[in-house]
């Protein structure tokens, strides 16, 4: 088995592999940053399309709430007043409106920069056997 040997004196090598590693570091948090910029712009954006909708939506259920409630009270019993019209009608809403902000919350749970923390492991997997 033949080794070729490297011109460079060992504290030529030290000080390459302390600029790699700057470099690489650098490089890494550039990266992250761009990708963590890219999850910004994204949230942002849903979040303003969200809104908008939701205000939106928001003036339709009362209005359609409102009907609700004046049918409910003309159809039911001749006991069943506006007020348990509009209590039933509420906590249906309730119901409905909760299960839409679990469902909501969930999908923004993961926002991790996977890409970013696959190649800092990758690249520290990779110093580690450069050491070795």
């Amino acid at each position: 088995m033949s080794q070729t040997s490297d011109p460079r004196s060992v504290p030529q090598l030290l000080s390459d592999l302390a600029r790699d590693l700057t470099t690489l570091l650098r490089k890494e948090g550039q990266l992250i940053r761009a990708e963590l910029s890219e999850k910004v712009t994204k949230i942002q954006v849903g979040a303003g399309s969200a809104l908008a909708g939701a205000i939106v939506l928001l003036v339709a259920l009362n209005v359609l709430a409102a009907a609700l409630v004046v049918a409910i009270s003309k159809i039911g019993e001749p006991d069943l007043g506006g007020g348990w019209a509009a209590l039933i009608v509420g906590v249906i809403l309730a119901v409905i409106g909760a299960i839409l902000v679990k469902k909501g919350t969930d999908s923004m749970s993961n926002l991790t920069p996977e890409r970013s923390v696959n190649q800092v492991s990758q690249d520290a997997n990779l110093v580690k056997e450069q050491v070795r």
